[in-house]
C-alpha cells in the first residue's frame, strides 16, 4: 500500500470529494488512515422519557404532539417540537434542519437520540438523530466510530473512504522494532489502524489506541531529540554584553519583580552571554509575569545590536504586546524600534515591516505565524521567543529559529503541566519555573455549582457588569458537528441577551469564525464595547482584558483541569477582585471531587499534579487538554505511563543506534523521515 498515493486513487472520489477532504486536511491514504475518530457511539436501548437524565447522551422512542415549527433568528433557522410517551414529554430542537418539517411526522414513532439538557422544567434534546425503530435496533450491536467533521465532509464519506483503504488488505510493514512491541505489549501497527477505526470490540480498541498513542509519543520524542543534538554542538556566535538598560528598566517598573522572577531573568541574562546557544523553557503559570522576563530579554539582545523576535498565538495578542513594549522603549528613552508582523496587515504595512526587519532597523519584531512566512527576511536574529509553544508546534518554533544563525531560544507556556512530563515533552530545553505571583494579584474566588445556581449566576454577572466590570462565558463543543458548536455559542448569546438587561452588549466568539471576525470581536472586547463575551475554548490563549472579572464555565466536567484553570487565568488581570463559576450539568461525586481541586487551589502545577493522580487509561476519549500539544490521540495526563515508555524507548534506541542504521531500525527512520517531510507545522501523526 503507497500511502503516498492521492486520496483519487480510490472509487468514487472525484475532484469535488478530494476538495472537501482536503478542508480536513486529508489529500493522502496515509493522512486519511491518521484521521482517528474523535469519539465511538454504542447505541443503547431506548429509555422512557421519565427515565432520562440531564448531561447524558440517551433514546427515546416517542411521537411528536404536533408538528414541527421552525423560525429564523439572525440566519438562523431552528426547528423545535415536543415529543412524548405514556411516561411524559421532552422538548426537541434542531438547528438548520428545516426539512426536518417534511419527514418527521406527529403521531408516528420515532427513536429521538442526543444530549438531555435542561430548559426551565422541562427536558430538552438538542440537534437529536431521528430513526425508524427497525433502523435503530440494527445499530445497538456496533461500536461506530464519529470523525471530527468540516462543512461538506459526513460521517459516511469517512467511513467508506477507511474502508475501502483497509479492505485492499496489502499489509504494511511494521517500522517499530519487534523486541519493543513486546517489552511495552503493543498490537501489531495493522491491527492497530483497523481497529482505531472499527473496533470489534472495547477491548480491540484499547489496544489499539495504546499502540498508536505510542507510536504519536514516541516520534514526538525522537524529533525533540534531533533538535537538541543540532542545539549542543551550536556554539553561541552573539557577543552579547552586560546590559545597562535593562537594570535602568527594572528601576523604572511600578512594581518590583517577584523573586522568582528574578531567578529566571538572571539565568537568562548569564545565558545570553555564554559559551552556547541558549535553549529555555519558562513555565508560569497566567499572570506570574513570564511577558516582562521576555522583554528584559529582548531588550538586552537590542542593546548589544541584534534584532529578537516574539510570535504569540494570536494576532489581537500581538498588537497588544506591541503597544506595551512599544510604550515602555518611548518612556524610558530606548532607542530601539519595535514592528509588528501579523497576517491580517495590508500589503503595504507588510512591506514596510519586511524592509525594517531585513535592514536591522527594526530592533524587536512582534508577530503571529507571521513572523515565519518566507518574505520574513531578518538581518541579525540573536533571539527567538515563542509564547504558548504547543499552540505552534515543535516544527514551527524550529522554523523561526533557522531565520538565524542559530539563535538563543526562550518558549513561554502557561500550560501546567507537572515536571516529570515536561522534562519529556520539551526535551530540547532547559526548563525555568515561575512559582510566584505578584504581590498585587488577588486571588481568584471560586464556586463548582450545578444548573440550578444558573439564574444566580446570570444575576452575579448583571451586578458585576453594572458596576462597570465583563465577564467571560465559555461553552464547551460537544456536539457531532463542527457547525453546531457555532450554533450553540450563538444559540447560548441569545439567551444572555434576554436575561441581561438591554444597555449591555453581548457577544459570540468560536473557532469557526474568520480571523478577521475574531480579531473585531476581540478588539471590541478589550474596549468595554462588548460587556459579556460568550465563547467556546479559543479565549483560552487570548488577550489581556484586565476589566474582565468573572468567567463562567458551562459544562465544565467536560474539560480537563488543566485547561479549566487556564481558562480562569483569563480573569483577575487586574486590580478588582475576581471570580469563576465552574457549572456542571453531571451530578457524581467523581465530578464533584475532580472540580473541588479547582475549588481548593489556585496553583496551576499542584493542579495538573492533582489532575493526573485523578486521571487514568480508562478515559480513552473523556476529559482532554483540548489544544494541548496537539497530539490526534494521547492526553498526557491520562496516557502519563506510555509516555514514560515512548521516553524510555527512544533512550534506548538512540543510545545504541545514533543514527537509526542498523537493520532493525531501518524502516523506523524511513518511517520518521517521512513524518517529519509530511508534517505542515507540527508533528501530528
Amino acid at each position: 500500500m503507497d500511502l503516498g498515493a492521492s486520496l483519487d486513487s480510490l472509487k468514487g472520489i472525484g475532484e469535488r470529494t478530494k476538495t472537501v477532504f482536503a478542508k480536513a486536511g486529508i489529500e493522502n491514504l496515509g493522512q486519511l488512515l491518521t484521521y482517528y475518530p474523535r469519539a465511538y457511539e454504542r447505541y443503547e436501548a431506548p429509555v422512557r422519557i421519565s427515565e432520562l437524565s440531564e448531561g447524558t447522551v440517551s433514546a427515546v422512542c416517542a411521537k411528536l404532539a404536533e408538528p414541527i415549527v421552525t423560525r429564523h433568528i439572525r440566519g438562523l433557522s431552528i426547528s423545535t417540537a415536543l415529543a412524548e410517551d405514556e411516561s411524559g414529554v421532552i422538548a426537541l430542537t434542531w438547528f438548520n434542519m428545516p426539512f426536518l418539517r417534511n419527514t418527521v411526522r406527529a403521531g408516528i414513532p420515532y427513536v429521538f437520540r442526543g444530549r438531555i439538557k435542561a430548559k426551565g422544567q422541562r427536558l430538552l434534546i438538542e440537534q437529536p438523530a431521528v430513526f425508524h425503530m427497525e433502523q435503530y435496533e440494527g445499530l445497538t450491536r456496533e461500536l461506530r466510530p464519529v470523525y471530527p467533521l468540516v462543512k461538506g465532509l459526513t460521517e459516511k464519506m469517512v467511513q467508506k473512504a477507511v474502508r475501502q483503504v483497509l479492505e485492499q488488505k496489502s499489509l504494511l510493514r511494521d517500522y517499530l522494532p519487534a523486541r519493543y512491541r513486546e517489552a511495552y505489549q503493543l498490537s501489531e501497527y495493522n491491527f492497530a489502524v483497523e481497529q482505531i477505526h472499527f473496533p470489534k470490540d472495547q477491548h480491540s480498541l484499547v489496544l489499539a489506541r495504546q499502540r498508536l498513542v505510542f507510536d504519536e509519543f514516541f516520534f514526538f520524542i525522537l524529533q525533540l531529540r534531533s533538535l537538541k543534538s543540532v542545539r549542543e554542538k551550536a556554539a553561541n556566535s552573539f557577543h552579547i554584553k552586560p546590559s545597562e538598560m535593562t537594570q535602568e528598566l527594572l528601576d523604572h517598573l511600578p512594581y518590583s519583580l517577584t523573586g522568582a522572577q528574578m531567578k529566571v531573568w538572571k539565568t537568562i541574562e548569564q545565558e545570553l552571554q555564554g559559551n552556547s546557544v541558549m535553549a529555555r523553557l519558562i513555565q508560569g503559570d497566567v499572570g506570574s509575569g513570564k511577558t516582562i522576563v521576555s522583554i528584559l530579554a529582548l531588550l538586552m539582545v537590542a542593546e548589544s545590536g541584534y534584532q529578537g523576535a516574539l510570535m504569540v498565538p494570536t494576532e489581537v495578542l500581538a498588537r497588544q504586546h506591541y503597544a506595551s513594549i512599544t510604550e515602555l522603549m518611548e518612556q524610558n528613552g530606548f532607542p530601539f524600534q519595535t514592528v509588528l508582523l501579523t497576517g491580517s496587515m495590508t500589503a503595504r504595512q507588510k512591506r514596510e515591516a519586511y524592509e525594517k526587519m531585513a535592514s536591522g532597523e527594526a530592533s524587536v519584531i512582534i508577530g503571529t505565524h507571521a513572523l515565519i512566512q518566507e518574505k520574513a527576511v531578518y538581518r541579525n536574529l540573536a533571539l527567538v521567543i515563542t509564547d504558548e509553544q504547543h499552540r505552534f508546534g515543535v516544527r514551527q518554533r524550529e522554523m523561526l529559529s533557522q531565520k538565524g544563525r542559530m539563535p538563543h531560544t526562550i518558549v513561554m507556556s502557561a500550560t501546567p503541566i507537572p515536571r516529570t512530563l515536561a522534562v519529556i515533552l520539551y526535551g530540547d530545553l532547559d526548563i525555568s519555573v515561575i512559582n510566584e505571583m505578584p504581590a498585587n494579584r488577588l486571588p481568584i474566588k471560586n464556586c463548582v455549582v450545578n444548573t440550578g445556581y444558573r439564574k444566580k449566576a446570570y444575576e452575579f454577572i448583571r451586578k458585576q457588569v453594572e458596576a462597570g466590570h465583563q465577564a467571560y462565558v465559555i461553552c464547551p463543543m460537544v456536539e457531532e458537528s463542527e457547525a453546531v458548536e457555532a450554533e450553540n455559542v450563538v444559540e447560548y448569546a441569545e439567551v444572555m441577551r434576554k436575561e441581561l438587561p438591554g444597555g449591555m452588549t453581548v457577544e459570540y466568539l468560536h473557532g469557526k469564525m474568520k480571523p478577521s471576525e475574531k480579531n473585531e470581536i476581540m478588539e471590541r472586547f478589550l474596549q468595554n464595547e462588548i460587556q459579556v463575551l460568550v465563547s467556546t475554548t479559543v479565549v483560552e490563549v487570548g488577550v489581556n482584558v484586565p476589566n474582565a472579572t468573572v468567567m463562567m464555565i458551562e459544562n465544565s466536567e467536560r474539560f480537563g483541569l488543566a485547561q479549566l484553570h487556564q481558562l480562569r487565568g483569563r480573569v483577575g488581570r487586574g486590580d478588582a477582585q475576581s471570580y469563576c463559576i465552574f457549572m456542571h450539568s453531571m451530578d457524581g461525586k467523581d465530578i464533584k471531587k475532580r472540580l473541588d481541586i479547582l475549588n481548593q487551589s489556585n496553583d496551576g502545577f499542584e493542579i495538573a499534579n492533582r489532575d493526573m493522580q485523578l486521571r487514568g487509561p480508562g478515559d480513552l476519549f473523556g476529559v482532554r487538554q483540548s489544544g494541548m500539544l496537539d497530539f490526534a490521540l494521547a492526553d498526557i495526563y491520562s496516557d502519563a505511563k506510555i509516555l514514560a515508555q515512548a521516553n524510555e524507548a527512544v533512550n534506548e534506541i538512540l543510545e545504541e543506534d545514533a543514527g537509526l542504521e542498523k537493520e532493525e531500525n531501518r524502516d523506523l527512520k524511513k518511517h520518521f523521515e517521512m513524518l517529519v517531510k509530511n508534517q505542515d507545522g507540527n508533528l501530528n501523526l
